[in-house]
């Protein structure tokens, strides 16, 4: 990975991790403030997106340590997963949010259900992603494999030699 990705990459999860905090603040803020003329689903929904930001945080850290790894040549060991698992869990967090983001918004939807299905739909994809990402921490799984098993052969040779 060259300079230029890992810079562009981290000024990117800077601004994003900025931008979560803020909407944070912003929801907390709104949540000691703002009355809600009883609606109890206002309530839930700045409480899904506060959960929601801090599930793209963990995501957006995961990603940042990963990348210093790989600038180390680290990456390729078992210390990786626990980021990698960091990262499906943060996605698959944020699927199950999603899905009670539709629960929420589908008693308003009464007229239009097919609102609904599509955001039940961005759900399942979500939770696609988090699939994808365990299968790419497969992959790197057998990647960690083949590299301890390429040290210990290193090992054997020099040991020969």
């Amino acid at each position: 990975m060259g300079k230029l990705a890992v810079r562009a990459l981290r000024a990117v999860l800077v601004v994003v991790l900025t931008g979560t905090v803020g909407v944070q603040v912003l929801m907390v803020w709104a949540l000691a403030t703002d009355p809600e003329d009883g609606s109890m689903a206002l309530t839930l929904m700045r409480l899904i997106t506060i959960l929601g930001m801090v599930s793209v945080q963990v995501t957006g850290v995961c990603v940042w340590r990963l990348v210093t790894m790989v600038r180390r040549g680290t990456v390729f060991s078992h210390g990786a997963f626990r980021y990698v698992d960091g990262i499906i869990g943060a996605i698959t967090s944020a699927s199950l949010l999603w899905f009670a983001v539709t629960a929420v918004n589908a008693p308003g939807q009464r007229d239009d259900p097919g609102v609904s299905v599509i955001m039940a739909g961005i759900g399942l994809a979500i939770l696609g992603v988090a699939l994808i990402v365990l299968v790419l921490r497969t992959l790197l799984a057998q990647a960690v494999a083949r590299d301890v098993e390429a040290a210990r052969m290193q090992a054997e040779l020099n040991e020969v030699i």
